[in-house]
């Protein structure tokens, strides 16, 4: 068993719109985090996982993800899963919690348009 007690996160500031709080398991296989999303993150053109699935739990909040050509509208108790490759953005007010499997790192992310 693992516990990461709340004072040992660490915060990310991807952007105005998106702030990430990890949980920080140091386990290569699975990894999460509570996401909060003001607004459009990317601001412009989409992101993308390399590696990682990423499920996604809708903690609070309303807004949407499109992921490649689907825009699907998310409210409190959805349930997402992203596979890695998909190009997507999220769009909102949202409080979401996200495990990665693989773990996720910033190596395996990027930005695309």
């Amino acid at each position: 068993m693992k516990i990461i007690h709340k004072n040992q996160t660490k915060k990310f500031y991807n952007s105005a719109d998106c702030i990430a709080t990890e949980y920080p398991m140091e386990e290569k296989n699975i990894n999460g985090a509570v996401v909060e999303i003001k607004g459009r993150y990317p601001g412009k053109g989409r992101v993308m996982n390399l590696e990682c699935k990423e499920m996604v739990f809708v903690v609070d909040g309303e807004g949407k993800v499109v992921v490649e050509d689907n825009e699907i509208n998310l409210n409190e108790g959805d349930l997402i899963l992203i596979e890695p490759g998909e190009k997507y953005f999220w769009d909102g007010k949202l409080s979401l919690f996200i495990s990665c499997t693989p773990a996720w790192h910033s190596g395996q992310h990027k930005e695309v348009d």
